[in-house]
């Protein structure tokens, strides 16, 4: 679960890739030098990962370890095969 804290966080982050989506739309539009775009997309690719890793960072320090507490068995299974699939997902 995101807290509070993870939110607040996260909100500027995400408004800054927001404006960095709608700059490389602009770039597009204007026909910039494609060199410029790319690095541009490399740049919101990069805000974005890192973003994501603060959510998964959140994610293992609260539901995984809580599932980890518990001892369930079927919900510990779970959370393991959920981290093995974003895994495959941030690096695939």
């Amino acid at each position: 679960m995101i807290t509070e804290r993870e939110i607040k966080n996260l909100q500027p982050r995400l408004k800054k890739i927001e404006g960095q989506i709608k700059g490389l739309s602009r770039m597009v539009e204007k026909r910039e030098y494609c060199i410029d775009i790319l690095q541009q997309i490399s740049a919101v690719a990069g805000a974005l990962k890192a973003t994501g890793l603060i959510i998964l960072e959140n994610h293992i320090n609260t539901c995984v370890r809580q599932a980890m507490v518990s001892r369930n068995g079927q919900e510990v299974k779970d959370k393991v095969e959920e981290l093995i699939e974003i895994y495959k997902k941030f690096t695939g």
